[in-house]
């Protein structure tokens, strides 16, 4: 604990600049998405605040008032729904999954454990090539429900084992309490463990939530007709930067949403792990 007023000062000092210094980005992107294009590309100067401020770029980029090719607001649903559905599939396999490596003893448990574990230390590019081939086969690619798939066995092994470790701190007592009074097993993990492990699923969610809403590689290989935001800003990037900045700025808008909906369970689902219960 820093006792000294001098020291406390100097500390929030410090962290106020940290955090400047890393949200000045952002404040940029959304600076410049409200700029015309003559105070973006002034010769020797940066114009900070002498415009007149505009929505034009958003108009647009998500409105489609503009040039076809800068249109995004499909490309931002589209992303939203594979985001949601990736999620949602990640944790309805990951919850049960867990739930059974941390409180359930069968024979082969630690050798799924380390295959999970191997799976999470894969890196996505190494199953880039094979998966682009097995879609073509099945009809897979080029369609939202494949990216769905894609992502969320990405993110399987990670849910896993961070939704173990919350299991693992749930103590013991209350299930065998539960079980003694009657309680089945999956009315022990629907009743107990999960709404206990609340604070664990919202960060898992998150997570999930912002690797696919950012994903790059499988939104680029395996889609073709349907533009993920990810891709559509990679095509946008060129020295309409108005335009860039306003796709930029709204594309953040949906995850930072997501996150101050769940930020109380987020912060204790993120710390809970740092002691035994």
């Amino acid at each position: 604990m820093l006792q000294n007023p001098a020291l406390r000062h100097l500390r929030d000092i410090a962290a106020l600049l940290t955090v400047g210094l890393f949200m000045f980005p952002l404040f940029w992107w959304g600076l410049n998405s409200i700029k015309p294009a003559s105070a973006i590309f002034e010769n020797f100067s940066v114009n900070w605040f002498d415009f007149t401020p505009t929505l034009d770029n958003y108009r647009v980029t998500l409105a489609g008032e503009g040039p076809a090719f800068f249109a995004s607001r499909q490309a931002i649903l589209d992303t939203l729904l594979v985001a949601m559905g990736a999620t949602l599939l990640t944790l309805a396999t990951a919850l049960p999954a867990a739930f059974a490596l941390s409180l359930i003893h069968f024979t082969s448990r630690r050798a799924v454990f380390l295959w999970v574990l191997f799976h999470r230390i894969l890196p996505p590019i190494a199953i880039l090539v094979p998966l682009v081939f097995t879609y073509s086969q099945v009809g897979l690619r080029d369609t939202r429900a494949g990216v769905i798939l894609a992502h969320a066995a990405v993110n399987l092994p990670f849910a896993i084992l961070l939704l173990k470790s919350f299991f693992d701190d749930v103590p013991r007592e209350v299930g065998e309490a539960a079980t003694i009074d009657g309680a089945t097993r999956f009315t022990c993990f629907t009743r107990i463990y999960v709404p206990l492990v609340k604070g664990g699923i919202a960060a898992s969610a998150v997570l999930c939530f912002i690797f696919s809403w950012t994903e790059f590689l499988m939104a680029l290989f395996l889609t073709n007709s349907i533009r993920l935001l990810p891709v559509q800003l990679s095509l946008v990037v060129t020295q309409t930067w108005g335009f860039t900045s306003a796709l930029s700025t709204a594309s953040i808008l949906p995850a930072f949403l997501f996150v101050l909906l769940v930020q109380r369970h987020l912060v204790r689902g993120l710390t809970m792990g740092l002691t035994k219960g």
